[in-house]
């Protein structure tokens, strides 16, 4: 079973920063892709960010320039920076981790989310 731990949200002011991370573990034979959501009040989970195991990183446009996502894969961990906050970045950040076990089944797995909350 695999379980994930997210931290790094908070309340923090516009054009502020902060880290989410996420720690993957139990069961875990091989991560593939990694990623962040969000879901604002009212609206649909959307993407804001994502990192294969190997490959090009994507981004959200409403993002991009000031969000990075990186990984750790000693750690099974996925961080996500994010500078230059803006009001509208307040949501649910939820992070995203496709894995497989030893016998080779996929799994996609989700944070229990963290809130993030960007004063004007």
């Amino acid at each position: 079973q695999v379980r994930l731990v997210e931290s790094g949200g908070g309340l923090v002011q516009a054009g502020g920063s902060l880290r989410l991370s996420c720690t993957a573990s139990g069961g875990i034979y091989r991560i593939n892709a990694m990623g962040w959501y969000r879901q604002a009040p009212g609206k649909q989970r959307e993407l804001v960010a994502a990192i294969p195991s190997g490959g090009n990183t994507n981004y959200a446009d409403s993002v991009k320039g000031r969000v990075t996502i990186s990984r750790d894969n000693a750690k099974n961990t996925v961080y996500l920076q994010m500078n230059r906050l803006k009001p509208e970045d307040t949501a649910v950040y939820y992070c995203n981790i496709d894995t497989k076990d030893w016998a080779g089944r996929s799994f996609d797995n989700w944070g229990q989310g963290t809130q993030v909350t960007v004063s004007s």
